[in-house]
């Protein structure tokens, strides 16, 4: 299997939430293709489906590192202001 069929697989199984599997594929491929900027955006993309933060933003760092022009340069930004997100009226009954 080539690398866009394995980016196509590991999408297939974000796709079905399959994220366990498509961790375990999206490893399998970093261990072959450190430099593969569209795995590190799968891999954040992963992470940011299961709502951890700091590793999907760590992975999208990683990709951006590679290639600025990749799109998680985007996902990334949204995390951030996720993380950053306050709402005082939520606190304050």
């Amino acid at each position: 299997m080539n690398i866009e069929e394995s980016l196509q697989a590991i999408r297939m199984l974000i796709d079905k939430e399959e994220y366990a599997q498509a961790l375990r594929e999206v490893d399998n491929l970093l261990e072959k293709n450190p430099k593969c900027d569209m795995a590190w955006y799968l891999k954040g993309n992963i992470f940011k489906k299961q709502e951890q933060w700091q590793q999907a933003i760590n992975s999208y760092t990683q990709a951006i590192s590679i290639n600025p022009k990749n799109p998680a340069t985007t996902m990334r930004r949204i995390c951030i202001d996720i993380l950053n997100f306050y709402d005082k009226t939520m606190y304050n009954p």
